[in-house]
């Protein structure tokens, strides 16, 4: 039998180290300000019912399957799918490019994080946080397809950049891991602090009531059951590359499911300490201008940028509260945007073999020229608004759903996967794996995405032009797929030595290789040193 050379893969160090990268990338900005709204306005403490229900038929399942498509065949999301069949290949380059065009807006919004965190020192905006935000800060015009620069925006993005291309140039465990390993743990600690702060203001608890009250009556809408989905789909991070990427990097034996649980279940647990956070503060913000705590709510940068400059302007110590509750946002934002640079890195490293430096500093490149040409801009808001919307709305839902019904009932690998994962992992999975992936997660995408093209081709979106919502909605959609399947059809790089790829449920295949290769690069540590196993590596 002849077994194609393994590829070295630069590993973690040890699962501690994935779990902490993986609850980073899992752990953003959504997690902040959308969560907390998303749940008070469907249906208060109800909502955890749908919401758990989603984490457990749904997020899970989909976290599980980007850990057994990147553990068990050793690629990015090209390669991984084409190592599971061929033709399914373009599944791999749509994610590859959703992270590109993610990566060139999320890297904005932490370069305004980051300039609110020196503006809360002196409280810039003034009276009027909304003014600044989309005027003298932003300085939004008429929108139009392009608009000129704004320098006080551009400046900070270009610096957001060249940190992330940094991070993740350095390499997975020297880069990715050492990021999450300090920034992770301060985050944390960060956002706990500012939460127990919230809670001492006057008015919070008129929040968390606001927050907590359950509305049974919502759990008979179907939209209240199609947000808890939505949520958990996008803060978990599933389906667009980045967890099967890191999953790829992970030592043979790790546990995968045991890792899964961990990192669904922190993500969920830091939404709730969010919403607890969030609805604490905005109590206080509604008490101190006389208003109901419906009327001081929002979610998005809404909340972030206009919402909170407001309430720290009018608590006490607001200016140290404003800078770290920014630099939280800052936090998370870095560490899901590494998650979201690695996976085009390792995919361009593959198919064109060479360096995955070499790969990281072009692929960023790109990416940091059109985001830094297109965002801060006096139209960059709008169109940061509308690309956010059909990627995540429609292209990522809709390109998840094929994925899936592929996977589970075209290719028919998930009892292959299921195999793969228990042999690994100490949670074992079953029949409700592939009842969950191949029938409730259909339904829910399949629905989701109707809803979102009809009501995008029938109303259009917030107002805005035609013109920009073909270019950087339709257009964009429409361009990442077309591209997915050319990028296909371009030769990789040792096409039989990338192309095979070791069977890891197979030990005769794994010896094989060992045999064939001598000692696996992964048993040394990133210097060259001698790896020595520890307990956690087989866990």
């Amino acid at each position: 039998m002849t077994v194609a050379r393994t590829v070295h893969r630069e590993a973690f160090s040890s699962r501690t180290v994935f779990i902490l990268a993986a609850i980073g990338s899992a752990v953003g900005l959504g997690n902040i300000w959308r969560y907390p709204y998303v749940a008070y306005s469907s249906g208060g403490g109800a909502f955890l019912i749908p919401y758990l229900v989603a984490l457990l038929t749904a997020g899970i399942p989909l976290l599980f399957l980007d850990y057994a498509l990147g553990h068990k065949f050793r690629g990015s999301p090209p390669l991984a799918f084409r190592r599971l069949s061929r033709w399914t290949e373009p599944f791999g380059w749509v994610q590859v490019l959703m992270c590109l065009a993610i990566a060139t807006f999320y890297a904005c919004v932490i370069a305004w994080a980051a300039s609110y965190a020196w503006f809360s020192l002196t409280l810039a905006w003034g009276d009027d946080a909304e003014a600044f935000f989309a005027g003298t800060f932003l300085q939004q015009g008429e929108a139009t397809m392009f608009g000129g620069l704004v320098p006080t925006v551009a400046i900070p993005l270009v610096l957001v950049w060249v940190v992330n291309i940094a991070i993740v140039a350095i390499g997975v465990e020297r880069g990715i891991g050492r990021l999450n390993r300090f920034l992770l743990p301060l985050l944390i600690a960060l956002f706990i602090g500012l939460v127990i702060r919230s809670l001492f203001l006057p008015g919070a608890m008129a929040g968390l009531d606001a927050f907590f009250t359950p509305n049974w009556a919502a759990l008979g809408d179907p939209q209240v059951w199609i947000a808890a989905y939505g949520q958990i789909f996008f803060s978990l991070s599933v389906a667009f590359g980045a967890m099967l990427t890191y999953a790829s990097h992970l030592k043979r034996r790790t546990n995968l499911t045991a890792s899964g649980l961990v990192v669904g279940f922190s993500n969920s647990a830091f939404e709730v300490l969010a919403g607890i956070g969030v609805f604490a503060a905005l109590g206080f913000l509604a008490a101190q201008s006389g208003v109901p705590v419906s009327e001081a709510a929002a979610g998005g940068p809404g909340l972030a940028f206009v919402a909170f400059p407001t309430l720290i302007s009018q608590m006490p110590f607001g200016q140290i509260f404003g800078s770290l509750f920014f630099l939280t946002l800052v936090f998370a934002g870095i560490t899901s945007l590494v998650s979201i640079l690695q996976p085009p890195a390792m995919a361009i490293s593959e198919k064109f073999g060479i360096s995955h430096r070499a790969a990281t500093l072009s692929v960023g490149t790109v990416a940091a020229i059109v985001s830094i040409s297109i965002f801060p801009t006096t139209t960059g808001l709008n169109t940061l608004d509308v690309v956010d919307n059909w990627i995540n709305n429609v292209l990522l839902v809709s390109n998840t759903l094929v994925m899936v019904v592929v996977v589970v009932w075209v290719v028919r690998k998930t009892p292959m996967l299921a195999r793969h994962l228990n042999g690994v992992g100490s949670f074992k999975i079953g029949g409700w794996w592939t009842v969950c992936l191949g029938i409730v997660t259909p339904l829910i995408l399949g629905w989701t995405a109707t809803q979102s093209v009809i009501t995008l081709l029938r109303d259009g979106y917030e107002d805005l032009p035609g013109a920009l919502l073909a270019t950087f909605g339709w257009g964009v959609v429409g361009g990442i797929v077309v591209l997915a399947v050319l990028m296909t059809f371009v030769p990789w790089r040792n096409e039989d030595h990338l192309a095979a790829g070791v069977d890891l449920d197979d030990p005769r295949e794994e010896a094989e290789a060992a045999r064939v290769d001598g000692p696996r690069r992964d048993s040394r540590s990133d210097d060259g040193r001698p790896h020595t196993p520890s307990k956690e590596d087989s866990e």
